[in-house]
């Protein structure tokens, strides 16, 4: 067996997300607070309890859900006496999850994440005023369809190939007026089902590039390690170790499209079989099935889960 670790994105968090896993590992508590210093913020609290409406602020969703991710890693690696770069040939993760890969592998401290995160959320968010972009998931529609639907509603707009998330889902971002008429020549294309997404921002795509700038500024004043093991890359679906490369590929994929299926088909062409998603939710372990027969996919995020894994080592 050959496992790729995988981390989520924006979307999975929950309120309730790393209860169960502070209760049952002080390790696990100990990470929590960890980010809720490096960000002066009770974040942890917010993952416990909410409310929602909080918790699912970009700002605050993309840092909790690295937390939540990178105190899995830590109750593996103590408990389970694992060691990610002998248990897994390579990390790769989802928009923000790409982050928390990173930290696993080592490349960022845990609180620069947490700070990397917040100000990544919080410009992603000021980069358009709210209603101005929208974000749409084309679902029975491959990559090539879904960027020449887009091209046509652009009409002058923004409206661009935001995720490529495999299993037939492809999502647009871009203006909100372009993306409601890529949602009508959808339908009228035959698209199984094109639907609004419920996003504050229209990440991935052109009118993010604010945050794209505020970005390269935070992540040169970082320390970047290279990464225990190698990193597959959102925008090049391709393996990466130098620091610099990923700095650069990091700011690229703010704009970028996100490209899971061939990130997921990368790894198994290099004999990944087992894609394990650490944190929250279920989406990435689902979608590995749905993007290749031959992988098998699983999803480790509370002390059940971890057990299990644990043994199939």
């Amino acid at each position: 067996m050959t496992r790729a670790f995988v981390f989520p994105g924006q979307g999975s968090q929950a309120v309730g997300m790393g209860r169960e896993l502070a209760e049952a590992f002080p390790i696990a508590r100990q990470l929590f607070q960890e980010v809720d210093d490096a960000l002066s913020q009770k974040l942890s609290a917010l993952m416990f309890e909410g409310p929602e409406a909080d918790l699912t602020l970009t700002e605050n969703a993309q840092p909790a859900l690295m937390a939540m991710s990178l105190a899995v890693v830590r109750v593996l690696e103590t408990e389970g006496g694992i060691d990610l770069a002998r248990t897994a040939a390579f990390v790769a993760g989802h928009s923000l999850g790409e982050y928390s890969a990173l930290a696993a592998a080592g490349a960022f401290t845990v609180a620069d994440t947490a700070r990397l995160l917040k100000i990544r959320g919080q410009a992603m968010q000021k980069a358009v005023p709210v209603g101005i972009g929208a974000m749409a998931a084309l679902l029975g529609s491959e990559l090539e369809q879904a960027k020449e639907i887009a091209a046509v509603a652009a009409e002058g707009d923004v409206c661009e190939a935001a995720n490529d998330n495999g299993g037939a889902q492809v999502v647009l971002s871009g203006h909100k007026v372009a993306v409601d008429r890529a949602i009508k020549l959808a339908a009228e294309r035959g698209i199984k089902r094109a639907i609004l997404l419920p996003v504050s921002a229209p990440f991935h795509c052109a009118l993010m590039q604010p945050a794209a700038d505020a970005m390269e500024a935070a992540l040169a004043k970082v320390d970047m390690k290279s990464p225990r093991l190698p990193l597959v890359a959102n925008v090049t679906a391709n393996r990466v170790t130098d620091p610099d490369e990923i700095r650069a590929l990091l700011v690229r994929q703010v704009t970028g499209t996100v490209r899971w299926r061939e990130c997921v088909l990368f790894m198994k062409a290099q004999g990944v079989d087992t894609l394990v998603e650490l944190g929250v939710g279920k989406v990435l372990g689902g979608l590995a099935k749905r993007i290749d027969k031959e992988l098998s996919g699983s999803s480790v995020g509370t002390p059940a889960d971890i057990e299990a894994f644990l043994k199939t080592l």
